[in-house]
């Protein structure tokens, strides 16, 4: 395993263009290649948009949904990945033969599709299907694994992954800034957006006040040093559909340490290097090891109906 330079990005999506949507894509991907960057990892359903989908009827949802790999956008992602020389990960509404959406997040290089996962807890729209299998793959000589958004909030999914051996895991989220029954939560007004220029100050305490920033950094830095992984956290900047996104995407190490993390309004990237030597340097490997299943493989494996709510979106 050698040293791997991976880039975080953030963008301001349009609903439902994907044509912009992967315009943008092709620019930072440009730009973070030409900085060096080997990958570049954008939000969850970047291509296709995310929130303006709960709006849809099943009918308009099919439609908006692609193949994997065949679709249009992925065979587009792998041109823009071919051109720009670097490997791209970002996501969108897959559909198969069978009629069922999903949530799915890919990775593509120059020539192919490399990984495929989908959503395991999905809620945006009633109609999107669940996935049921992690996912991870190698990519330049480190193992990778995915995990969209509300599937980090389980901790058994990360440490399912790292302990299917991923030393990166990919989180691509659209979160923050929405109402909870967490203290302090809410949505921000897109007013502050607009007016951004003349009051940054005011947009930028709600963006790493509780509704954003300081709710994330409660538990993200922990997912990465229990497991012992690199986090690859990307988030949208802006308006999605109707709702506003405060980016912050960044990525952490093992120690839980943010190594590079998007700080403009602006649609842009963040790169940091990603080096082997931390991953058996952190205190979570030394926990990983010290496990003793025996005690709680039978606790784990009680009986369970898994109830999914999502306070914002209303009754579930």
């Amino acid at each position: 395993m050698q040293p791997i330079k991976i880039a975080t990005a953030q963008f301001e999506n349009r609903s439902g263009d994907k044509a912009y949507n992967l315009s943008v894509i092709d620019q930072l991907s440009s730009q973070a290649a030409q900085n060096g960057a080997q990958v570049i990892t954008f939000h969850e359903c970047c291509i296709s948009g995310y929130s303006y989908a709960r709006k849809l009827s099943k009918t308009q949802l099919l439609e908006e949904a692609e193949f994997v790999p065949d679709g249009e956008s992925i065979q587009g992602l792998i041109e823009i990945s071919k051109k720009n020389g670097i490997v791209i990960l970002a996501g969108l509404f897959e559909k198969d033969k069978n009629g069922q959406v999903y949530n799915t997040y890919v990775c593509v290089n120059q020539k192919s599709l490399l990984a495929k996962y989908r959503k395991l807890h999905p809620f945006i729209h009633p109609d999107l299907s669940p996935g049921n299998s992690y996912v991870t793959f190698d990519l330049l000589g480190w193992k990778c694994g995915i995990l969209i958004c509300y599937d980090n909030n389980i901790i058994e999914n990360v440490r399912a992954t790292k302990l299917l051996g991923a030393d990166i895991i990919f989180m691509p989220h659209v979160t923050m800034c929405t109402p909870s029954t967490r203290p302090g939560a809410g949505f921000v007004n897109p007013k502050l957006w607009e007016n951004r220029e003349a009051d940054p100050t005011s947009l930028r305490m709600e963006f790493d006040g509780l509704k954003g920033r300081a709710w994330l950094m409660k538990w993200l830095p922990a997912r990465a040093y229990d497991n012992a992984v690199y986090v690859i956290f990307s988030n949208p900047i802006g308006m999605d559909d109707d709702q506003l996104k405060n980016g912050c995407s960044m990525i952490l190490d093992p120690f839980g340490d943010v190594l590079s993390e998007c700080r403009s309004f602006e649609d842009s990237f963040e790169i940091a290097t990603l080096v082997p030597e931390k991953l058996t340097q952190a205190g979570g490997h030394r926990y990983l090891q010290a496990r003793r299943p025996d005690l709680y493989r039978d606790i784990l494996n009680q009986t369970h109906q898994s109830e999914q709510k999502v306070v914002w979106l209303g009754k579930q």
